[in-house]
């Protein structure tokens, strides 16, 4: 059954079960499929709201693209 992930160690399960259906023979439009597919929405939701990525300032990013690397 799926639920919402509230905890760490949900979020962790979560991840667990993914692999473990993963390792399956998935067919597209099972229902193995669209539990992957709805866990996948989950996890990503908590993600977003708990380990957000900060993006660098445009300038930062044309260095880091381009491998500038200023001295500290």
């Amino acid at each position: 059954m799926l639920k919402s992930i509230e905890t760490e160690k949900d979020y962790d399960n979560a991840l667990a079960h993914v692999y473990e259906l993963m390792q399956t023979d998935v067919i597209e439009g099972s229902a193995i499929s669209d539990e992957l597919d709805m866990l996948s929405l989950i996890i990503t939701e908590f993600e977003l709201v708990h380990y957000p990525i900060s993006y660098p300032n445009p300038t930062e990013a044309i260095k880091i693209s381009n491998g500038i690397n200023e001295p500290d």
